[in-house]
């Protein structure tokens, strides 16, 4: 356990010494800090005002950005090592394959939930600065969808950095991992529709194993409980799981998909040639 924290230590402090980490670090807070430049604290779009309109835009924002950010950083992270021979450097030493894996996965969770996690706080702090009230539920809730968001798509870049070898090869299936799941998010499943090829509550549940998807509606959900904004799907949504169901759901699957392919890819990181 002491080497595996080791790892992620050395994870951090090698990411927090990279460009990419400052460049993340100026999207979410200049985003944020955009946001109450441009007064959106105080206006009223669609019923949504202060501090709802605030954390509703940057949901809207997050959902594209983090994920391709996760991706493109993450996935090289094991393939570099081992093109560079860092991983065989690292594993001269007495470091177990779990404590190397675990431990980069740790270093980088860190890394790219912190920014967003302090986006939000600070958002949320200028809520309250701004005369609105500390919504504490809200507060936990989307945080809990942040993690999961970040879980689920370190998850899949640790699993496809450990499959291929080249981390060229790594940033093209990121980038088609990143591009399939966002258009499948409306674009895709808006021609199924008009094609009528298939049931629509078919193509609903399928936009459901969609994790972009997922936390998009459980992000709507917490601000518009009625999902009024999506306009006769909610009422699918609603009478199948309701809002408490549908939110724990947002959380606990993604979540369940970023350990699983964590999992997947510590297995063929253990069975393939490494060097």
């Amino acid at each position: 356990m002491k080497n595996l924290f080791l790892i992620a230590k050395l994870d951090i402090a090698e990411s927090a010494r990279s460009k990419w980490f400052f460049v993340y670090l100026l999207v979410f807070g200049g985003l944020m800090a955009l946001f109450f430049i441009t007064g959106i604290t105080d206006s009223v779009v669609m019923g949504f005002t202060g501090l709802s309109r605030l954390l509703l835009i940057y949901m809207q924002v997050t959902i594209v950005i983090l994920p391709i950010f996760i991706l493109i950083t993450t996935v090289k992270s094991i393939s570099v090592d081992r093109e560079s021979a860092i991983l065989e450097y690292m594993l001269s030493f007495p470091i177990s394959l779990r404590d190397y894996y675990w431990g980069k996965m740790v270093g980088r969770f860190t890394v790219v939930f912190f920014p967003v996690l302090l986006a939000l706080i600070l958002g949320i702090g200028w809520g309250i600065f701004k005369g609105g009230e500390l919504p504490w539920n809200m507060l936990f809730i989307y945080s809990a969808l942040l993690f999961s968001l970040c879980a689920v798509f370190l998850g899949i870049a640790f699993f496809i950095s450990t499959i291929v070898k080249s981390h060229d090869v790594a940033l093209g299936a990121s980038f088609v991992v990143w591009i399939t799941l966002l258009a499948f998010i409306d674009i895709a499943l808006i021609g199924l529709m008009l094609q009528n090829r298939f049931n629509d509550n078919f193509i609903i549940a399928l936009s459901l194993l969609n994790p972009m998807e997922v936390f998009r509606v459980g992000a709507i959900s917490l601000f518009d409980p009625e999902l009024t904004v999506m306009g006769p799907v909610a009422y699918f949504l609603l009478d199948t799981f309701g809002q408490k169901l549908f939110i724990t759901y947002s959380i606990v699957y993604p979540l369940f998909l970023g350990i699983f392919f964590s999992l997947l890819g510590f297995y063929f990181f253990k069975k393939r040639d490494l060097l």
